[in-house]
């Protein structure tokens, strides 16, 4: 067993500026991890590691690379690097293997909510069309909220796909998971109140966004694609 590291470890400096503990803490949820569990892995006490999610003074070069192998993850991407790339261009996994999602495998990973792709078909349109939303796991729902007369309010009793996945560029692997089902309106007082206070899921486009859609996630298929090794 080593001993912790603390915050005066290392003698390089990474500045987090305003993002970096949103994406420890983002990262440490979808791994489903707590708090305690990455402060472990990473030889850090949790205290500290609270204090690198509240994004607060300077953090070390060397605790941020624990934090980072803590998480499966790179320094560079909890940095943000690569925001403006797409993500896949990592090299090839060694002996790669793709297995199907069982449904629970797929609620599990659907449950910590974050951005999907939900793909429609419009009477006016060249073709399916496919627009990012923000969404959370309602139950056996997909839950998320557009503008009222809008392309996504109007597909409402239309078939539609969902399309959400997550790559780790730094062992090659990821999952992907696709939800078909009608688009269904949230329409209860009641239920519409509930989603606003139990927050979200808040929309990064911003604006009016008060049509609530839901699509079933009875059927629903997901793969992943590991290493073997």
């Amino acid at each position: 067993m080593g001993t912790e590291r603390g915050d005066e470890a290392g003698s390089r400096p990474a500045h987090p500026g305003s993002d970096l503990g949103r994406r420890v803490l983002r990262r440490r949820e979808e791994l489903g991890l707590t708090r305690e569990d990455v402060a472990t892995r990473a030889r850090l006490s949790s205290g500290y590691l609270e204090y690198v999610e509240s994004q607060a003074g300077v953090v070390s070069m060397e605790a941020l690379m624990a934090v980072a192998d803590a998480l499966e993850t790179t320094v560079s991407a909890l940095l943000g690097a690569g925001t403006e790339q797409p993500q896949g261009k990592g090299p090839l996994a060694r002996s790669p293997v793709l297995e199907e999602l069982s449904l629970p495998e797929c609620r599990e990973k659907l449950s910590s909510g974050g951005i999907g792709r939900v793909v429609f078909s419009t009477a006016d349109a060249e073709g399916p069309e496919a627009v990012p939303v923000n969404f959370r796991l309602v139950g056996d729902a997909i839950v998320f909220r557009t503008a009222a007369g809008g392309a996504l309010a109007g597909t409402v009793g239309s078939d539609v796909a969902f399309e959400v996945d997550r790559v780790d560029e730094a062992r090659s692997e990821g999952w992907s998971i696709l939800v078909r089902g009608v688009a269904e309106p949230v329409i209860e007082p009641e239920e519409q109140q509930h989603l606003r206070e139990t927050a979200g899921p808040l929309a990064w486009a911003g604006g009016e966004r008060d049509t609530w859609v839901r699509i079933p996630i009875g059927r629903t298929t997901g793969r992943r694609i590991r290493s073997g090794l």
